[in-house]
């Protein structure tokens, strides 16, 4: 696995990194340290997770994945959106959604529409981004407990806004954190549509940014900022493998520029996950999946050189 040092935290990690947002849902704790532990396996060595994901426990979850292997391990968690309330009714209900979900395999879509539903309506809209010294201090404690560290490695303003940051206690409380080593630096998690503005009206606040980047956006020209990259597959490739399926002389057109059988959406994914690599040299680029098999397949991809012309010619190919 290629690796990338981490910003200015001093540590160095993997190119591609895990997404947590999947963690403690449908797989439940066993399953989501299996995932975790595929994901180490396959070489990945940065996990991104917040307080919100899986319905307030995968903080938790990485915590205890996070004991046996903290040493080599970098980790981003974030601040700003609060955990679903009402956890314990989680737990209940997902205890009774599992075995149903095992019977009734067809029921899974129709149960996880219902339980998104009901976290986003869990959490009020006041307490979804909050952006002040005293509330980052409560929650940086609480996810250092739930991580089981002392330290966390990159933490982010979670979809913080450039209207949102006008606490200045908050950047002298994130910077002594910094000091005091309980971070390794601090960033912004946002929209990829506020990057620009909170760049140019809140930089000091930017020494990390995330935000999602796949083939379909254009090459990033903000250099100094360290940046980390999500949804380079997801929805994307799905549309992306729809669209040209439904146009037949395009893809026998791009196959063919690509040298690739675009027709097969496992061979698209591959080259839209390394063009997002090539494409962000500097970057670490974050993938989530349940499947093992998926995460060994990606984690290929970083050190399959025989991709990187395909990929390349790939972003090329795709009209922005």
């Amino acid at each position: 696995m290629q690796t990338i040092p981490l910003g200015v935290t001093g540590r160095t990690t993997s190119r591609l990194g895990f997404g947590c947002s999947t963690l403690m849902g449908s797989l439940g704790r066993r399953g989501s340290l299996a995932v975790l532990e595929a994901a180490y396996n396959a070489g990945i060595r940065h996990f991104d997770v917040a307080p919100m994901y899986g319905y307030g426990e995968a903080e938790g979850c990485l915590g205890e994945f996070l004991a046996r292997h903290r040493s080599d391990v970098t980790v981003t968690t974030k601040y700003g959106i609060a955990p679903p309330k009402g956890r314990s009714f989680f737990r209940v209900a997902r205890s009774i959604a599992g075995p149903i979900i095992r019977q009734f395999p067809a029921a899974k879509k129709h149960l996880a529409s219902a339980a998104k539903v009901a976290v986003q309506a869990s959490a009020q809209p006041s307490e979804r981004k909050s952006f002040t010294a005293d509330k980052a201090r409560t929650s940086l404690e609480s996810s250092l407990s739930a991580l089981k560290t002392d330290h966390i490695d990159i933490w982010l303003l979670h979809e913080a806004t450039a209207e949102d940051l006008t606490d200045d206690s908050l950047l002298r409380f994130l910077e002594d954190s910094v000091a005091q080593g309980k971070i390794g630096s601090f960033g912004v998690g946002s929209d990829h549509l506020q990057i620009d503005d909170l760049f140019a009206r809140r930089p000091e606040y930017c020494a990390v940014l995330q935000y999602e980047w796949s083939i379909f956006d254009p090459v990033v020209t903000i250099a100094s900022p360290f940046r980390i990259h999500h949804r380079a597959l997801s929805a994307r490739l799905q549309t992306l493998h729809e669209a040209l399926v439904a146009e037949p002389e395009r893809l026998r057109s791009w196959s063919r520029e690509t040298n690739s059988d675009l027709s097969n959406i496992a061979v698209l994914s591959r080259l839209m996950l390394k063009a997002a690599l090539l494409m962000n040299p500097e970057s670490v680029i974050l993938f989530s999946s349940k499947q093992a098999g998926r995460i060994q397949a990606n984690a290929a991809v970083s050190d399959d050189s025989t991709l990187d012309q395909p990929a390349k010619r790939l972003y090329e190919l795709y009209p922005r």
